[in-house]
């Protein structure tokens, strides 16, 4: 039954999006880890393989890929802002 799978992906997707806002607004990389981020975008990835390799390709697999996507972006900005905070260092160091 995919209704408990449906649910587990809409919980999970719910928290990205203001993940990402946060990153926006805040500039920063604290409270993240790179390799939390990473170890997530497996998990979809594997998700989106079993329902490929189990011959699954429901509606479900959006909802994986629509995650992903978002995880993916959030990482994006993680490294974005991991080097802005890295140049503001050398900027102050410097002075």
């Amino acid at each position: 039954m995919q209704i408990f799978e449906i649910i587990m992906l809409l919980c999970f997707g719910m928290s990205w999006p203001i993940s990402v806002y946060k990153s926006i607004r805040s500039k920063s990389t604290k409270g993240k880890s790179a390799v939390f981020i990473i170890a997530i975008i497996i998990g979809y990835v594997s998700g989106i393989i079993g329902k490929i390799v189990n011959h699954q390709l429901t509606y479900v697999v959006a909802l994986y890929l629509i995650n992903l996507i978002v995880v993916s972006i959030d990482l994006g900005l993680y490294f974005i802002n991991a080097k802005r905070e890295k140049n503001l260092q050398s900027a102050e160091v410097k002075q």
